[in-house]
This record gives structure tokens, C-alpha cells and sequence, in this order.
């Protein structure tokens, strides 16, 4: 059954909408005063995440607070290997760790698609109780890693800079480097599924490291793999379409591309030109984006400045196809109110552009 709010979907369809829809990546998130008390009631960002209750609690803490047209599920990308046994940890300062990065032969041997209904049960349980907390008022969204995205991270071991030991892998033993991705997007393909069969209503794949590849790589190892999943995906469920959108940062040159892979929509970060990307993709597809998180550091009325830069950038519609964001996720220092200005603005000033 569609929510009672159902913009942002009529939005990712390219159907006719009131106004332009706005939600935000990462918006529960610790710029928000009431996650920082339900992070250290957890006890950690893992213990939070694996809590069906608390992670409820978080996802809906930004919906409570902005009038927001969808809610993301509260979760980690990480979540997948971690189920793999590669032992998942986050450090202060020094964002997520393995235990045991990926890295050998065998290392690659060992891996396997978690059960998700054993080892990922926290997360479909998470979505389940989101769904029913929600009273069916906006969307709810899930979300996973691309494989190429989780590979940067198990065979780095956590973060990085320059991917040496992923980009050695993957010029050296690419064979290897497949093998990997197979696996990982075999375990995105069934995870995406069981969110949506536990109530997600769209998904978004965050193929955040996508853009470091050269064009013949990105083909090769991240948006070939993108598309294996998105050809198994749940079209629909309980009657209704599931949209599906793919974030890639930094991949505007390759927009082309990321548009026909089978998605309904393409997440643009801020360095890309809206109106640019709708005539590139022909309206082929919706578009997300594109604000400069840090535009929410500056004062009210360029939030709202910039706000309607954006909205007029992507232009007149006669129907959806503009699904408002940021162009990556929402920096952690960012003032709550400024969050508020501008949903107020997207919503006051696009309602001209819906007439």
C-alpha cells in the first residue's frame, strides 16, 4: 500500500507530484542532539545498528523533528561483510576497521553470502519495526553498499586514501578481484531483497567509491556488478513498483551510463550542473541531488538561495523526476536548523514548478 505521503515515490517514477520532495543522506544522524543520547544510551555505533528498537528510534528521530517525504533505515554498508566474519569494528577517530582484510587467495576461498535471515536478521527485524512505526505517513528507504563500495573497504581493511591494496588487486589479479565482487553483489542482490520484503519501499545503492575508477575500470569492476544486482531485484512487491536509485560520487562523466543500468534514479553529488545531467539522461530517469552539504553552514537566506538554485536548475516539470538531497551526506557539525530552512524552502518555493 502506497504512504500516505507518496511523493517521493510518484518522484522517483516520474510521476506528477505536488512539489519536490526532499530527504537527506545520512539524516539521523550525530548533527542531531537526540542521536547523540540514543548512541550513548547503545553503548556504540554497532549496538545501536543491531538494536531493532533503538535503530527505530534514530531513523525517525529527523522525520519527528522535519517534515522530511521519506525516512532512510538506520544501518552501516558494512553491515554485509561484517556478516561475511571479517570483524567489523569502528574506532574513534579513525572511522571503521577489519580484523581480517581480504587479500589473498584464500582470503577470497572463504568468503561466502551470509544467511541474511541468521547473521543480518537485526536489519530486516529494524525495517519491519520502522515500517510499523512509521503509520504508513512517508516511504521508507533501504539501502547496501555497491560491491565494488564493500571491496574498497575488505580488502583496504577500513578506509583509505588511495586504495593501494585494492587497485594492486585489482591490476595484478583481477580474476581475483571478480571473484570478490561476485560474491558481494550476490549478497547485495538477497539483502536488498529481504529489506524489501520486510517493508523498504525504494532502495538506493551507495556506490560511494565508484568514482576513484578510471572509465574503462568503473565498467568493468563497479557498474557491471551494479546492474547484476538491479537485474535481480524485486520489481515490485505487495502490488506496488520498488524504485531504485544508485549514488555514485564524483561519477558525473559517466552519467550516461549510470542511467541505463536499470535504476529509476541516479544520485548526483554537488560538483555536477542539474540542468546538464536532465538533458544528458533525456528524462530517461529521475534525478537526486544536489546541494553542497556545506551550504548548510551558511546563513539563512543563502540556504534558501542555493535551495532554489537547485529546484530551478533542474527546471520546469510537468511531472516528477527531481528527488531534492544533498550531493553526499550530511556533515555531522551541521546546525539542526539549518536543515529546517531548507525544507521549508524546497517545499514553499517548488510548489510553483508542480502547477
Amino acid at each position: 500500500m502506497r504512504p500516505d505521503n507518496d511523493t517521493f515515490l510518484k518522484a522517483l517514477l516520474r510521476q506528477k507530484c505536488d512539489y519536490t520532495p526532499i530527504w537527506l543522506m545520512r539524516q539521523a544522524g550525530r548533527y542531531l542532539s537526540e542521536y547523540n543520547a540514543t548512541r550513548a544510551k547503545a553503548g556504540s555505533f554497532m549496538k545501536l545498528a543491531q538494536s531493532p528498537d533503538l535503530a527505530c528510534e534514530v531513523t525517525l528521530q529527523p522525520v519527528e523533528r522535519f517534515k522530511l517525504d521519506a525516512a532512510i533505515l538506520f544501518s552501516d554498508i558494512l553491515t554485509i561483510p561484517d556478516a561475511m566474519g571479517l570483524g567489523l569494528s569502528f574506532v574513534a577517530g579513525e572511522g571503521p576497521k577489519f580484523a581480517k582484510p581480504v587479500r589473498s587467495e584464500e582470503d577470497v576461498k572463504v568468503l561466502h553470502v551470509p544467511d541474511i535471515d541468521q547473521s543480518l536478521r537485526y536489519v530486516t527485524d529494524a525495517v519491519r519495526t520502522i515500517r510499523k512505526a512509521l503509520h504508513n505517513r512517508i516511504p521508507l528507504i533501504g539501502f547496501s553498499g555497491s560491491p565494488f563500495t564493500l571491496a574498497c573497504y575488505m580488502v583496504e581493511g577500513g578506509s583509505s586514501k588511495d586504495y593501494r591494496n585494492l587497485k594492486t588487486m585489482m591490476y595484478t589479479r583481477p580474476e581475483l578481484l571478480h571473484r570478490l565482487l561476485d560474491v558481494n553483489a550476490e549478497s547485495v542482490t538477497a539483502y536488498l531483497n529481504a529489506q524489501i520484503e520486510s517493508g523498504a519501499q525504494a532502495v538506493q545503492i551507495f556506490d560511494t567509491w565508484g568514482g576513484t575508477l578510471s572509465e574503462p575500470s568503473f565498467k568493468e569492476f563497479s557498474l557491471r556488478y551494479i546492474e547484476k544486482i538491479i537485474s535481480g531485484l524485486h520489481k515490485t512487491f505487495d502490488g506496488e513498483p520498488v524504485p531504485v536509485i544508485v549514488f555514485t560520487k564524483g561519477a558525473d562523466q559517466w552519467l550516461e551510463l549510470i542511467a541505463h543500468c536499470g535504476a529509476q534514479a541516479v544520485g548526483l553529488d554537488w560538483t555536477s550542473n542539474l540542468a546538464r545531467a536532465r538533458s544528458r539522461v533525456a528524462d530517461c530517469v529521475a534525478l537526486q541531488g544536489n546541494l553542497d552539504p556545506m551550504v548548510l553552514f551558511g546563513s539563512e537566506e543563502r540556504i534558501r538561495e542555493e535551495a532554489r538554485r537547485v529546484i530551478d536548475d533542474y527546471g520546469v516539470v510537468g511531472h516528477g523526476g527531481h528527488v531534492f538531497n544533498l550531493g553526499h551526506g550530511i556533515n555531522q557539525f551541521t546546525p539542526p536548523e539549518a536543515v529546517e530552512i531548507l525544507v521549508d524552502e524546497v517545499h514553499r518555493y517548488s510548489r510553483d514548478f508542480h502547477r
